[in-house]
């Protein structure tokens, strides 16, 4: 009978709590049957769901079989706090039969002496597969890239092809097509296994191969790899370098990889945190990740205090001014965050460019000044029936509306403005928005205030 979402996504909780009950009584060979007749990628998710302390005893009674998968599947910083200590043999072991790609991963955490150690130790064939993709960077299509492919060659007729291949025991995981490529490895198209057991076993590979798919480039960055899979529902896809030679092929599970460590990255960045921050990290490690983003926007809290400094002797005058100043805030900085996660949002699809980002500008100035006369109305009612004083009703109307304008101007043009200058919207963007916002809001609200009441 087939699970529904639910009753799958509420496995590895019931898992982990009787996992954890019963390390408390001290039954670790129950543990251990039930830990090896898991799913690595559910041993995986288990792990990360467990403290520090309960994760170093799960790893223990692994079966030495399955503890590559499951390292595979655990999230970076995870994989970092077990391979660390790992010696080479150890190392060697672990990641016997895991895809290049992966092996690349794991290895790139590592100090470069100790890589160079576990490479020497690996077979030569092995040890080619994993330099040929150490060597680029992990976010771009050759750090993804994966050396298992099957090449064949134009001139073979699909009977040819079809024994060549029955000689496999099996073909590698994702293969939905084979990469046609000449003597030289120059990547020519792409043969589909659905052509390929379809056609007339007596035509050639020339004759049915697909030639307009283009390869990836090496140096192409993983976000823009991924996007060409979206946009065209690929399984898998080869990648060349710069020559045009053939150097290996992504797989979607990569690509999965990417869209979720991206998406991990919007959500932590807005914080200051990183994108692999563990869940159960200890205390030491968070505090001075923390400390960092917190020390920041202590200073852009302290740069708002200053501008309110400026109008002490006003918020002496009329109290009021102390309660509403808060609200001005608050509206403009809610009002900038929605701009900010929509344009972040569009630059992260590709939607916005040069051409279209002054109709956006426009379209957001438009939002802001039809919500800003919206609610800036309704506040000065509730203003001048709170405080009977129609001035202050219309100082605050009119604070409203500024700070819902520079909101709107802020939050459509500060991520552009950040990557222009190589800084990620996603980190800097909230904190930097939140400053100008208060800012201007304050400024504005106490300075109308001082014009009004002198």
């Amino acid at each position: 009978m087939p699970q529904n979402a639910d009753q799958i996504d509420s496995q590895p909780h019931a898992h982990l709590s009787r996992v954890q009950a019963m390390l408390e009584s001290g039954t670790f060979r129950q543990v251990r049957r039930m830990l090896n007749g898991l799913r690595p990628v559910e041993i995986a998710r288990l792990i990360e769901s467990s403290p520090p302390p309960s994760r170093n005893i799960l790893w223990e009674l692994l079966d030495k079989e399955i503890s590559g998968e499951v390292l595979e599947d655990l999230s970076q910083e995870v994989q970092t706090q077990f391979v660390k200590d790992m010696d080479t043999e150890e190392l060697v072991e672990l990641t016997e039969g895991l895809e290049t790609d992966d092996v690349a991963d794991i290895l790139q955490q590592l100090p470069e002496q100790v890589i160079q150690e576990v490479l020497a130790a690996m077979s030569d064939q092995d040890r080619s597969r994993v330099e040929a993709v150490i060597a680029f960077d992990e976010s771009t299509a050759g750090g993804l890239t994966n050396t298992d492919t099957i090449t064949v060659r134009p001139r073979f007729t699909l009977d040819v092809v079809l024994r060549y291949l029955r000689r496999h025991e099996e073909l590698p995981p994702s293969t939905d097509a084979l990469i046609v490529v000449n003597r030289k490895d120059d990547y020519l198209g792409m043969l589909p296994l659905s052509t390929l057991l379809t056609m007339d076993p007596a035509v050639t590979v020339r004759e049915v191969m697909v030639t307009d798919s283009n390869a990836i480039p090496v140096n192409m960055p993983d976000d823009e790899v991924a996007k060409l899979f979206e946009q065209h529902d690929w399984i898998s896809a080869p990648v060349v370098d710069e020559h045009g030679k053939l150097v290996g092929r992504i797989t979607i599970d990569d690509v999965v990889d990417v869209i979720r460590e991206g998406a991990d990255h919007s959500l932590m960045s807005m914080a200051g945190l990183d994108e692999d921050e563990d869940t159960f990290a200890p205390a030491t490690r968070s505090i001075p990740r923390r400390a960092v983003w917190l020390g920041i926007n202590l200073l852009t809290a302290i740069l708002a205090s200053s501008v309110i400094s400026l109008f002490d002797a006003t918020i002496e005058k009329v109290v009021a001014l102390a309660v509403l100043m808060p609200i001005v805030a608050s509206m403009g900085g809610v009002a900038g965050s929605q701009t900010l996660t929509v344009v972040i949002r569009g630059m992260a699809l590709g939607h916005i460019g040069r051409s279209n980002l002054g109709w956006l500008l426009s379209r957001e100035i438009r939002v802001g000044l039809v919500n800003g006369l919206l609610w800036a109305l309704v506040m000065a009612a509730i203003a001048a029936w709170w405080f009977n004083d129609i001035n202050i009703a219309l100082i605050l109307a009119i604070a409203m509306l500024i700070n819902l304008l520079t909101a709107a101007v802020a939050g459509a043009l500060l991520p552009v403005a950040l990557k222009s200058l190589k800084i990620d919207p996603a980190l800097a963007g909230g904190v930097t928005l939140t400053t100008i916002t208060d800012v201007i809001g304050f400024f504005a609200f106490l300075g109308l205030a001082t014009f009004f009441y002198g």
